[in-house]
């Protein structure tokens, strides 16, 4: 099996496991069939479920890290997924849909995908949050076609230390991002060669 053909069947195992999976945020619909496989505009209520679900992710990540809120404060840029949805067997992926805001204000939609080769733990839901600290930053995700971690930027992927604060040098740097399941905040995870696209 090669990575393009895992990839279309993980899609569509995906929407099938979204509807019966616990979530990390309180979204009510899960993307459709054919919002996951292509770039196909969000309805009215996928985006409705994407705005709840940005609130909740922030709020819960709040709670999880209480510093984090200065830094989603102080950031350019706040692209949230609620829901990224990731199975697999041999070759695993991810996809899900998030929304940016720049300023506290609706500034697009965006759908994030990946893809893994190597035994996969079943399928999970998780939260991610991209924070962009620089206007460059932020200018050239908006700019970017089809933006990939670790080939158009790099991402430093937040976590709380054994103080129980988050790791301040890597907060300094022009992206950084959270990733939680409903457990709290994931350390031990890659997000290279994760790529975001625009969708809306």
């Amino acid at each position: 099996m090669n990575i393009k053909t895992g990839l279309t069947s993980i899609a569509v195992v995906i929407s099938a496991l979204a509807a019966g999976c616990t979530t990390t945020a309180n979204v009510t619909s899960a993307p459709t069939p054919s919002a996951a496989v292509g770039l196909s505009p969000l309805s009215a209520e996928q985006r409705r479920d994407l705005a709840e679900g940005y609130t909740d992710s922030l709020n819960r990540l709040y709670a999880t890290a209480p510093r984090s809120r200065e830094l989603v404060d102080g950031a350019v840029g706040v692209l949230v997924f609620p829901r990224a949805m990731s199975a697999g067997l041999v070759v695993g992926g991810e996809i899900g849909n998030g929304e940016l805001r720049v300023k506290g204000r609706h500034a697009g939609y965006y759908r994030t995908t990946s893809a893994s080769v190597g035994l996969q733990a079943g399928a999970q839901s998780k939260a991610l949050v991209f924070l962009f600290m620089s206007d460059e930053s932020l200018r050239r995700f908006q700019d970017s076609k089809g933006w990939s971690i670790g080939a158009d930027a790099s991402v430093a992927l937040l976590k709380i230390g054994a103080n129980g604060e988050i790791d301040i040098n890597s907060a300094r740097a022009p992206i950084v991002a959270f990733a939680m399941t409903n457990m709290g905040l994931m350390a031990n995870l890659s997000l290279e060669g994760t790529k975001i696209t625009r969708i809306g």
